[in-house]
């Protein structure tokens, strides 16, 4: 058979090139992810109760209130527990030590974040940036409060009368702002849709990565 002169090079022209898969680059390894979903629903879990129990609109559609105060004690109680048990792994050792170091363009990341200038050349960070540094000791330590204090209104043997009731204030009012911190996180998440695929898949775009976090593959100096 004969081809018509010219007919290869038209449609040659006209044939877009396959398209190449976007590099990707590892971020959370199996573990790490484990430790995130399960810490999120317990802490998701305790907060819904919580609503539940001191909303008065909401404790109206609960007919079982002891069952929704157990399951908040007890979701309360162990939301440390993914995160003791995560600490098997090394990755995961190695993320809580970047999360517990504040390096100098970490101040210059909080600078930027507060003239808003979202800029990526002002806004350097390592894995983490300055506000996830700051959102993960704020969480942890409000966690710590909230367990002490959930703990001294549940065996109301183990303090003194005036000591549950300062504990059932500052536990009230710090579970508020919990709540608020959480929902601003959420947010945060719900608008970076690469970033949500990197704790649901492990890994990223290599672009983002760079773009977002361009220490991250300098590791002396985070």
């Amino acid at each position: 058979m004969t081809s018509t002169p010219g007919s290869a090079g038209p449609t040659a022209a006209t044939t877009p090139p396959p398209s190449e898969p976007s590099p990707r680059v590892r971020r959370f390894t199996p573990a790490q992810r484990w430790v995130h979903r399960s810490t999120a629903w317990l802490t998701l879990l305790c907060v819904a109760t919580a609503a539940f129990l001191y909303v008065p609109q909401l404790a109206e559609l609960v007919g079982r209130r002891r069952l929704v105060v157990t399951v908040h004690e007890w979701s309360g109680l162990l939301i440390p527990v993914p995160l003791l048990i995560g600490l098997a792994s090394r990755a995961l050792r190695a993320d809580l030590s970047r999360l517990n170091r504040f390096a100098p363009y970490d101040r210059q990341w909080l600078r930027a974040a507060l003239r808003r200038d979202h800029r990526a050349a002002s806004r350097p960070a390592g894995k983490f940036n300055a506000g996830q540094k700051l959102y993960a000791a704020w969480i942890a330590g409000a966690l710590l409060v909230m367990l002490a204090t959930g703990l001294l209104m549940w065996f109301t043997g183990l303090a003194p009368l005036v000591w549950r009731t300062s504990a059932t204030f500052v536990h009230d009012w710090l579970a508020l702002a919990v709540g608020v911190v959480l929902v601003s996180h959420i947010a945060k998440a719900l608008a970076d849709p690469e970033a949500r695929r990197g704790m649901r898949t492990g890994s990223v775009e290599r672009r983002w990565a760079r773009d977002r976090h361009p220490r991250w593959r300098e590791p002396d100096e985070e």
